[in-house]
């Protein structure tokens, strides 16, 4: 008798937490569709894929990870878009805009510092995680019922790129187009240690 509850305790528990997850994931997707209703399922799944996996790539060469990103600094032109927003649904990464560096709120080499430290870090899941993950992600995008362009398109392009056991994806054209893009992901505690603090500064 105490095991048949011990067990029932924890599937009440388990179904407990599978619906707070459905419920956080939901509001993550409307918090995007709020800010970018250009967004694309494309767009939806890389939230989500961040929030998982970070940046989604070691960095080999930190020397060229920093041309490339001085480089991006000096072709974009005045941004837009907040300082920083949180991945996904556990927020577990933010997107931090470039912005704070050519608005000199960040200082170059503590914004840059943040995101090295933030890709080597990470200890990614695995595909296989990932895929069950995802399609828990999908079901509830699914029965959210938005218009999103492409949608069935792009949904079995992500499953078949699953299937192919790769999982890195660009943002859409759409949202390029719309929102013009320029942030790095960096790791939860290394931003409110090292970047936030600049922010609140600011404000």
């Amino acid at each position: 008798m105490r095991s048949i509850l011990i067990i029932l305790s924890l599937a009440i528990l388990f179904a407990s937490c599978e619906d707070t997850k459905s419920k956080r994931i939901r509001v993550a997707v409307e918090n995007q569709m709020t800010v970018y209703p250009e967004s694309t399922l494309k767009d939806l799944y890389k939230n989500f894929f961040q929030d998982r996996f970070g940046p989604g790539h070691l960095i080999p060469d930190t020397a060229a990870a920093g041309n490339y990103l001085r480089s991006e600094l000096a072709s974009i032109g005045k941004t837009s878009g907040a300082y920083y927003e949180p991945t996904g649904w556990e927020g577990c990464f933010y997107r931090v805009n470039l912005s704070v560096i050519t608005e000199n709120i960040v200082p170059y080499n503590v914004y840059f510092d943040a995101f090295v430290q933030s890709v080597n870090q990470i200890v990614p899941i695995s595909i296989e995680q990932w895929i069950t993950e995802w399609l828990a992600i999908d079901s509830v995008i699914r029965s959210m019922n938005l218009s999103l362009a492409d949608y069935e398109k792009d949904r079995m392009e992500i499953i078949e790129m699953l299937n192919h056991g790769e999982y890195v994806i660009h943002h859409s054209p759409q949202f390029e187009q719309h929102y013009e893009p320029h942030y790095r992901i960096i790791e939860k505690k290394i931003f409110e240690r090292d970047i936030k603090p600049y922010l609140l500064i600011e404000n």
